[in-house]
């Protein structure tokens, strides 16, 4: 296993978020999208080059949490917020309600979500109070909303880490509370996810772990899997939230590279620029401590780094 100097990341925003999430690089536009879900807003910026800002963070309030976001075929962006999803034709515009949050809003809201390559939207919901593994997977396509796996069955407390693999024949899940990723088979024409299984089992979290405590007999924690992107060559990369970093596991779920993160909290990664070979990961500081937040004052940043293998195009939401 590998591991990545600090150094190699640079802050591509000066304004924290409370928790951002759900990146995406616009190949059209030269534009990292993102959202801060505490923070009720949706946020863009214009990279130059690799890693260059241009301009100013733009930001795009909401009336509800937003979970997801992904960019449309022709413009415009499909937004899983607690209450539904939504299109929305240009940045700022009006909003298209597309489907009803199929749950109970005061308990569950959408979180991490993507589009498969056949332009269809998956949304997986959290359940908030989080004593049960009650959130599901959901796909949206031109008949309707549907779930796809979870539930009382066999779901999961906080949907995150959904990703495809290079030839769209394999899908990923992750349970962040069960510090576990599943893997699915996935057919491609009508979005069926089959024969699922434990893609990568990470250590949960020690009783009495506590941030930044250094007594002696303290055990070592390496986070829980938060959101994900896949690179060309088929490997996984999961941010690992409370972790201070991100995991690159092989197709068979081996882990292959640690590269540390400027923060204790990454949320979600993803490859932009030119060549697809900048990884943005953006990060969190919603309920973190005061000596934790005095300690790295830039949580809740979006950050970025060149690597060696490029990422896979972000999949748009074909109406």
């Amino acid at each position: 296993m590998t591991q990545q100097p600090l150094l190699l990341w640079q802050a591509i925003t000066t304004v924290p978020d409370g928790l951002s999430e759900s990146p995406f690089w616009h190949p059209q536009e030269n534009r990292l999208y993102w959202l801060d879900i505490p923070g009720r807003r949706l946020a863009r910026l214009a990279i130059e080059g690799q890693m260059q800002p241009k301009g100013e963070v733009e930001y795009w309030p909401m009336a509800e949490e937003p979970g997801c976001i992904a960019p449309v075929q022709g413009g415009g962006l499909i937004i899983a917020l607690r209450d539904g999803i939504y299109l929305a034709k240009t940045w700022g515009g009006p909003l298209q309600r597309l489907a009803i949050a199929p749950y109970d809003t005061t308990q569950l809201r959408f979180n991490d979500g993507k589009c498969d390559a056949q332009g269809r939207f998956w949304a997986g919901s959290l359940y908030e109070p989080k004593d049960q593994a009650l959130g599901v997977l959901y796909m949206l396509d031109a008949q309707g909303l549907h779930p796809m796996v979870g539930g009382a069955k066999d779901g999961v407390v906080t949907a995150n880490g959904l990703a495809w693999s290079p030839d769209g024949c394999t899908a990923y899940w992750a349970d962040t509370a069960a510090h576990q990723v599943r893997a699915f088979d996935f057919d491609v024409g009508s979005g069926q996810l089959s024969a699922g299984r434990v893609f990568h089992q990470m250590t949960p979290k020690p009783a009495g772990w506590a941030w930044g405590n250094t007594a002696p007999d303290m055990p070592l924690y390496g986070g829980r899997p938060d959101g994900a992107a896949v690179d060309s060559e088929g490997c996984y990369w999961s941010a690992q939230y409370e972790g201070h970093r991100l995991l690159r596991l092989s197709p068979s779920g081996q882990v292959l590279a640690e590269m540390r993160t400027p923060v204790p909290c990454p949320t979600m990664p993803c490859f932009g620029g030119p060549d697809l070979k900048t990884l943005f990961i953006t990060t969190s500081r919603q309920g973190r401590s005061a000596s934790e937040l005095a300690q790295h004052p830039q949580a809740g940043g979006v950050f970025a780094m060149r690597v060696e293998v490029a990422g896979l195009a972000v999949n748009f939401h074909t109406p």
